[in-house]
């Protein structure tokens, strides 16, 4: 009884502190301004007057689409999409079909993000002030990685080298079709053409400031070195531009067939062995001598 007391105590205390974790996680979000949103949640993608990224750029977007649709499209937007919704179709053909995550966000938190970027977009700086990136994202993507950048992106990406601050590799959850590469998880989205569809600036951003709440779990006090960031969009790139000359490895039928072969080699082998055997039983000379010997 006394050690069915102490354990219902500590699950008691358990779940409390979980409780307590998770109502100082909620306040701290709801304590969070709309500039800190946008920053973890829309930066990655999005800009406030600085241009196209990944997704479009939100100045003025209070403007054109209403605060409801802004709502809905901002929590689920392929929700939207496989509505109908024409303008929500139509941005999703538009940005190479690249779903916007679902956002964990209450209409309150949305509606600080609204209201931050109607007030930064209608400064007069505003859009110098987000240019700057800009200009040094164009720097960086007309800069081509060195072979020995390109090496070191694929070993972080398989997890040869490990990441400074100790995060998970790349391929536990993704897989690109690169000869020298084994293979990877499926878990995300495959990776080999990523660089066609989201440039420098946007695999950059994801790798730098994740909007995908998995990526954003998975790195949490793991950030990635600057150099580890160049490195794996160096060999991004490499894959992208390499991809038409790949062969696409099916390890999973070719592991099968390997297992396959081995079996049958075993078999002959075994059947050889059985030939040199003597067709009589061993004992039969034993019994045939002790017939006569009668």
């Amino acid at each position: 009884m006394i050690n069915r007391g102490f354990a219902i105590r500590k699950n008691v205390a358990g779940f409390l502190v979980v409780a307590g974790w998770l109502i100082g996680s909620l306040s701290a979000s709801a304590q969070e301004s709309g500039k800190e949103i946008f920053q973890k949640s829309c930066a990655a993608c999005h800009s406030i007057g600085g241009g196209r990224l990944v997704g479009p750029d939100l100045a003025g977007v209070n403007d054109k689409r209403s605060e409801d649709w802004l709502l809905k499209f901002t929590k689920s937007s392929q929700t939207l999409v496989k509505s109908g919704d024409k303008t929500a179709m139509a941005l999703f053909e538009e940005f190479n079909k690249i779903p916007m995550p679902d956002q964990a966000l209450s209409d309150e938190q949305i509606k600080k993000v609204l209201a931050h970027i109607k007030e930064t977009g209608g400064r007069p700086a505003a859009g110098k002030e987000a240019a700057a990136p800009s200009a040094q994202a164009a720097k960086e993507s007309a800069a081509v990685a060195t072979p020995d950048e390109i090496q070191r992106g694929q070993d972080l990406f398989d997890g040869r080298v490990r990441f400074a601050n100790g995060g998970p590799s790349c391929n536990a959850c993704h897989h690109v079709t690169n000869d020298a590469l084994l293979g990877g998880g499926l878990l995300a989205a495959e990776l080999s053409l990523v660089f066609s569809r989201m440039g420098h600036a946007g695999v950059r951003a994801v790798i730098e400031n994740s909007p995908f709440p998995v990526m954003q779990a998975a790195y949490a006090g793991k950030a990635l070195a600057e150099n580890e960031i160049l490195a794996l969009v160096g060999f991004l790139q490499h894959v992208d531009q390499e991809h038409a000359r790949q062969m696409p490895r099916e390890w999973g039928w070719r592991m099968f067939s390997a297992g396959t072969g081995g079996v049958v080699v075993l078999l002959g082998i075994f059947s050889l062995a059985g030939r040199r055997r003597k067709n009589r039983c061993v004992n039969q000379d034993i019994y045939d001598r002790q017939v006569k010997s009668e």
